[in-house]
C-alpha cells in the first residue's frame, strides 16, 4: 500500500477569496475525488486548527493499492483540474509518498 500525504500553505487571498474560503473549497474539491480512480483506498482532507507559524493550512491523507494507482490518480483529469485550482491559491506544497 502507498500512503500519499500533502500539506499546503495558502496565499492570504487568491482568486477573490480568503485563505479560509479557498481551504474549504480545496477540501470540497479533493473529497469529490473519492472513488474516481481504481486503487484509491482512502482520502481525507483536513483544515488546520492550530494556526501556528509552522502549520500548513490544508492537509491531505490518502491511500492507494500500489504505485500504479497513485500514478493513475496523479494523471487523472479530475485530479489535474483540482491541482490547477490549488496551484492558483497556494504558496507552498510539501508531499511525502511511502510504501507500507
Amino acid at each position: 500500500m502507498i500512503k500519499h500525504i500533502v500539506f499546503w500553505t495558502l496565499q492570504g487571498s487568491a482568486l477573490g477569496h480568503t485563505a479560509d474560503e479557498n481551504a474549504r473549497e480545496m477540501k470540497s474539491r479533493l473529497e469529490a475525488l473519492a472513488g474516481l480512480v481504481p486503487g484509491m483506498l482512502a482520502i481525507e482532507v483536513g483544515i488546520d486548527l492550530s494556526r501556528t507559524p509552522s502549520s500548513a493550512d490544508v492537509a491531505l491523507y490518502s491511500e492507494f493499492t500500489d504505485r500504479g494507482a497513485l500514478a493513475a490518480y496523479a494523471g487523472h483529469p479530475e485530479h489535474l483540474a483540482v491541482a490547477d485550482f490549488i496551484n492558483a491559491v497556494r504558496v507552498d506544497r510539501t508531499v511525502a509518498d511511502y510504501e507500507v
